[in-house]
């Protein structure tokens, strides 16, 4: 078991997200930094896809009631184990009665927390993760509170990953001002040209309402073309007929605001959408925090695969420093 002494602002059970769900309107969830949170997992010896903690802000303070390997990645937060401060993106060894202190996040917006063997809370539908807005999922569908006890899966412990030290360069660094990649379409066909072009060209600011299920972005505003509303749609011209909402999705009801829609969203609605921002891009995105800057870039879905290419060849690299695979031909490209 882990005891939760502190809860922190907001912590909440996470794996890589309860995926295939998508038709019977159920969002998948998951960690939010999907790169943050496979490399905690590396680090300890876990499947990446075990359940860690993803912590937003503000983190907890646990106590340790086996020996096991932990780690901590992804936004830049300060790290104690028994008061003594504690590299980031390393694995630990620590001992029963071992009080773990996650304090203020100082750049990003998620850290992650990995335990060997991993949060063994009850699968649902084939994932631990916490879906917040339906109270589904990870400890009784809501955040941790002071007193819970998070029951650990076995391992065998790999004392090898101890020490071990990732290449900086393949790290992500967290900013206040990020550029991240969009493929335009879905129904930006009902946006006039010059509105397009403004959502490209404008700077966005996240606001204060943002969360797991979306930002809100403050900038301009869009201007729809004229015409008749489709059949189904409802009367004002931001309405189409009912369609899905990718993880990624740009929304703009009314055309007053952007809301970029993340893990926790809705899965489909009947406000037009713009784009979807790239896979690759969205563990950017995760690290955003209120009053951060946003540029959108449009590219097409060739690039959009070679980011994702990119993104797994390093992911590989970092298997590949840990022991855990061979390098492969992929890799000496």
């Amino acid at each position: 078991m882990v005891k939760v002494i502190e809860p922190g602002l907001l912590t909440t059970v996470q794996d890589l997200g309860r995926l295939g769900w998508y038709h019977i309107g159920m969002p998948p969830s998951g960690a939010m930094d999907d790169f943050a949170f496979r490399v905690a997992n590396l680090l300890v010896g876990n499947s990446e896809d075990a359940a860690g903690l993803e912590i937003t802000y503000v983190g907890p303070t646990l106590e340790v009631q086996r020996e096991t390997l932990i780690a901590v990645t992804g936004a830049e937060i300060s790290f104690c184990i028994n008061n003594c401060a504690a590299a980031l993106w390393h694995a630990h060894h620590v001992a029963p009665g071992d009080h773990l202190f996650l304090g203020g996040i100082t750049k990003g917006a998620r850290a992650y927390l990995s335990v060997a063997g991993g949060i063994a809370v009850p699968l649902l539908l084939g994932s631990r993760s916490t879906y917040m807005l339906g109270r589904f999922g990870g400890v009784e569908g809501r955040k941790l509170q002071a007193g819970d006890q998070l029951p650990l899966g076995e391992t065998s412990l790999k004392f090898t990953m101890l020490g071990r030290r990732l290449d900086p360069l393949l790290l992500p660094t967290p900013s206040q001002e990020q550029e991240v990649r969009i493929l335009m379409g879905m129904c930006s066909y009902r946006v006039k040209d010059e509105s397009l072009a403004d959502f490209l060209a404008a700077t966005w600011e996240v606001s204060t309402e943002a969360d797991r299920i979306g930002y809100r972005l403050k900038g301009p505003t869009f201007q729809f073309k004229g015409g008749e509303q489709p059949f189904g749609a409802g009367s004002d011209p931001s309405n189409v007929v009912d369609l899905g909402y990718p993880v990624g999705s740009v929304q703009i009801p009314g055309g007053l605001e952007a809301i970029l829609l993340l893990n926790d969203a809705v899965t489909g609605g009947g406000y037009t959408t713009i784009g979807t921002v790239i896979t690759a891009d969205l563990d950017r995105v995760a690290q955003t925090s209120p009053g951060s800057q946003i540029r959108f870039r449009a590219v097409d879905i060739e690039e959009a695969l070679r980011a994702r290419q990119l993104r797994e060849a390093r992911l590989s690299r970092m298997r590949l420093l840990l022991g855990l695979c061979d390098l492969t031909g992929e890799l000496g490209q």
